[in-house]
């Protein structure tokens, strides 16, 4: 039985620490991303296919169902 795909990731900002849920797009990457708190504009980080990927409680849809990225068609 497949596992259910969570939709919802909880983004930290690791200049001041806020945090808000954000629905996660299932058919594009999100690139960027700009804290609610301090505004600060974040990227992935090297290795990582998107923002939800670093900075997330749950990592992105296509990750979560096994593919290589949300960036990729593999």
């Amino acid at each position: 039985m497949p596992k259910a795909i969570i939709s919802e990731s909880t983004i930290t900002c690791p200049s001041c620490g806020h945090k808000e849920t954000e629905y996660m797009p299932t058919d594009a990457c999100q690139y960027f991303y700009e804290c609610k708190g301090c505004g600060t504009l974040l990227r992935p980080k090297p290795g990582d296919c998107c923002v939800y990927c670093s900075y997330g409680t749950v990592p992105c849809p296509p990750i979560q169902t096994g593919r290589h990225s949300c960036c990729s068609s593999q």
